[in-house]
């Protein structure tokens, strides 16, 4: 079972997500990708650590997600992966282009190949106005294009909307 969960900001996708793992029955493992820039980022992902359950285990990593997936693909794991976009935008901190395809491009195949069950968060972004700045335009665009390649692969996608998650493929119960 492979999942994708999207929302916006505070939309609730993270919780469900949890939620989704927890109902797993699996040995749960969150891949985080945020970094802690800042004194406000810290203290997002504190409150992250602090509401998971103590007993899964969590890998750090902003940029090797293909990786760690193909380490981690056994029908046993559930891999919760918080969040899609964040890795995104770490790669995008790189500049380079086809460091970022790559990446991509590993990811999905990942993705398809893996037999761990995966549940995925990101941010929907793209629901708006199209942004003034060329790395934010940039951004809307390859979270679009990565959540529409990552999509095809799932058997369920959820829009998470003010904590409550609206069935776009699949249903609650499969």
């Amino acid at each position: 079972m492979k999942t994708l969960i999207l929302g916006g900001i505070k939309s609730g996708k993270s919780k469900y997500a949890e939620q989704c793992a927890h109902a797993s029955g699996k040995k749960v493992t969150i891949i985080a990708t945020a970094t802690a820039e800042d004194e406000e980022m810290r203290e997002r992902i504190l409150k992250h650590q602090q509401q998971r359950d103590n007993r899964w285990s969590l890998i750090e990593e902003p940029i090797q997600l293909d990786h760690i997936l193909e380490q981690h693909s056994n029908a046993n794991n559930c891999l919760l992966i918080d969040c899609l976009t964040l890795w995104l935008c770490n790669l995008l901190s790189l500049n380079n282009k086809a460091t970022l395809q790559a990446h991509i491009d590993n990811f999905v195949i990942q993705v398809k190949q893996s037999s761990a069950q995966i549940i995925m968060v990101s941010n929907e972004t793209s629901m708006g106005i199209i942004p003034m700045g060329e790395l934010t335009r940039q951004y809307c665009d390859e979270a679009g294009k990565l959540h529409q390649q990552i999509a095809q692969h799932c058997d369920r996608v959820v829009l998470t909307i003010a904590g409550l998650p609206q069935f776009i493929k699949g249903a609650p119960d499969e």
